[in-house]
Formats: C-alpha cells, structure tokens, sequence
C-alpha cells in the first residue's frame, strides 16, 4: 500500500494527457464526462461501487452485520444508485469548475490524495467481516513503515502541484477527516471493509477537487 500514491500519480499523468489531447477536439463539459470514464474504466468502478454498497448498506441495515450483508450483496439499490448519481455530479462539476491555471495540478493530484486516504483509513483498524475479504490482507500487513512511505509520496508530489504549505494543509486535513471516518465505520459496521475504502477514495477525491480550488482563490 506504501505504492498506492505513486500510482496515483500514474492515473493523474494519464488523466492530464488525456485531457490535453481531448480539450482540443471538445468542450470542457464533455471533456470532464470523457475524463470521468476513463478513470472509472481504468479502476473497473471499484470504488464507485463501494460507495453505492456503503450507501445502500447504511440506508438498510439497523445493526452492523445487517449493513454488512447488504453490502455484500451484488445488486444496488435505489439509495445506492441516488448515492452514486450525486457523488457523479458532485465530481463532474468539480473537474468542470476547476480553474485553468491549476486544472492540470488538480486532476493530476485527485487519484494521488484519494489513494493515500484509502492507505491512511487502513491503518490499525479491524476488518469488518469475520469471514475475510479481498482487503483483509491489506489492512493486516499495513505498518507505520508503509504509511510513511506513502504520505511522505503524498506529500511531495502534492508540494511539486499546488506548493508545500497547502500541500501539508490537504494531508492534516486529510487525515483529521479519514481517522474521524474510520471511527464512524468501526460505530457503524465494526470495522473496515474494501467497499468502505473505495467510498474513502471517492469521497477524498471529490472533497480534494471541491475544496482545495477555493483555498487557492480565497
């Protein structure tokens, strides 16, 4: 997970070329569509499909292991689907609202901070379900080592886009807000799962898109 970061960053390059080969032949909404779903092609929808599973599970479920099963279960719901449909537009006006002068920083710095979120809301925590899960083995071996690793990648590439200052400012605000969910997921679901963690990549993505612009125009 010391990696997540850094491929990241891989995912921002692509977006980034993408997006200067596309604004040449499109408009910038239809661009910001085209960009979306290349980066949900590229990851398969995983986390676009743990935020709808969190969603349905919270809406559904009255008891932690009632959540967890319907989470686990493949088919989504109407308030998954509603979830999901926001958390899309919330994102889409995002990379539409961007400004020009750091729209390439941005987009190449949004799957960097949602992947370090994910390796932060791993660390020490417990795992939801007592059968396992495909992320068990993720959150077992994860050590301090691993977390420095990718905060100090994190860190620089962040301080390389947007400065070290509001870079430092993203990563003590990222971690207040991830630690804080992963007391509520432990509350809500007695622990950590992968769906949980891919509603932590959107949600930091989407925040970091939203949220650091304003900063930068304040």
């Amino acid at each position: 997970m010391s990696w997540y970061p850094f491929v990241g960053c891989l995912l921002g390059l692509l977006l980034v070329t993408a997006d200067l080969f596309l604004a040449q032949i499109f408009s910038a909404e239809v661009t910001s569509l085209l960009l979306m779903l290349l980066l949900i092609g590229i990851t398969r929808g995983l986390h676009q499909d743990g935020l709808a599973d969190m969603v349905d599970g919270l809406a559904g479920g009255r008891t932690p292991q009632a959540r967890l099963a319907i989470m686990k279960d493949g088919r989504i719901g109407a308030i998954g689907a509603t979830g999901l449909f926001l958390s899309l537009g919330l994102r889409y006006a995002g990379l539409n609202d961007m400004p020009i002068d750091e729209h390439l920083a941005l987009l190449l710095g949004m799957p960097v901070v949602g992947r370090w979120a994910m390796v932060m809301g791993s660390f020490h925590v417990t795992y939801a379900r007592a059968e396992g899960g495909l992320a068990q083995s993720f959150l077992a071996h994860l050590s301090w080592r691993h977390l420095t690793v990718a905060t100090l990648t994190a860190g620089l590439i962040l301080s390389f886009l947007l400065g070290p200052w509001l870079a430092l400012g993203c990563l003590l605000v990222g971690t207040v807000l991830v630690r804080l969910s992963t007391v509520w997921f432990h509350r809500m679901f007695g622990g950590v799962t992968g769906d949980l963690l891919g509603a932590t990549n959107e949600m930091a993505e989407i925040l970091f898109i939203l949220i650091v612009p304003l900063v930068l125009f304040r």
